[in-house]
């Protein structure tokens, strides 16, 4: 889909489902900043603290484009589909949406240690006013082995299998759906800076090959694991990926 844009909130999203969009980018004259928690904080509490945060510092609330959360567990479709709808709820509330669409990109996985008790806030990212000359910058919403729109157990690729050679065709159809969606918010591998993994399973038989093979010049900044599972349950491996200057971290 074409990405479209923000009126106020200074980036441009690529349409994905209810709950969030496939990615932003940042407008002209603007980045996108990204922020991390130290400590998880309760999510409702967490996009309290993101208010607070983004007025001290002149911005709207449209600026918020992303957010990373941490559930207790994987959960069922059933239960994703609930919890989506209280989200994205509060999101509207907000006037963050666009015609009524959810404009703000997402990642929520489910630490495999340290998890916590109740669905909490990790990260986010917001707009900030830049040098008009400088490259956009971005965020890839996290993503499974489910194509795109696909909401049903029946779509999980490869479902079932965990063995090395089902995780290779997890994996490379993630890294498709990644690079679709760089493509589709007009960047590509060389400008991404962070490129996350969340899966429970070992990522030596994919690491070189799969993911920073393909990647080019943006191998050099490696590949972050996280020992986390993606939110659904039967969901085996999800990636995200950033294209940031300034990266924040926060205590809370």
């Amino acid at each position: 889909m074409p990405l479209v844009d923000h009126p106020i909130g200074n980036y441009r999203f690529l349409p994905g489902i209810a709950p969030y969009s496939c990615g932003v980018v940042s407008s002209p004259g603007y980045e996108v900043v990204h922020v991390t928690f130290q400590h998880l904080v309760p999510y409702q509490r967490g996009l309290a603290e993101i208010k607070n945060f983004l007025q001290a510092r002149g911005r709207p609330l449209a600026a918020l484009c992303a957010i990373e959360l941490r559930s207790p567990q994987p959960f069922t479709f059933a239960g994703f589909s609930e919890f989506n709808a209280e989200y994205a709820a509060i999101l509207e509330s907000w006037g963050i949406f666009v015609e009524g669409v959810n404009p703000v990109a997402r990642t929520n996985v489910a630490p495999v240690l340290q998890a916590p008790k109740e669905p909490s806030l990790y990260g986010f990212s917001f707009t900030l006013a830049s040098l008009p000359e400088l490259p956009a910058t971005f965020v890839v919403a996290g993503a499974g082995e489910l194509p795109e729109g696909v909401l049903c157990r029946e779509g999980i690729v490869a479902l079932g299998d965990t063995s090395e050679a089902g995780l290779k065709i997890k994996s490379r159809f993630v890294m498709d759906l990644m690079e679709s969606r760089l493509q589709g918010l007009g960047v590509d591998w060389p400008a991404v800076s962070t490129i996350d993994v969340y899966t429970a399973h070992s990522l030596t038989p994919l690491i070189a090959e799969i993911v920073l093979g393909r990647v080019g010049s943006a191998s050099l900044h490696g590949a972050t694991w996280h020992f986390s599972q993606p939110p659904i349950a039967e969901i085996e491996y999800e990636m995200d990926l950033r294209g940031t200057r300034t990266d924040i971290r926060i205590q809370a």
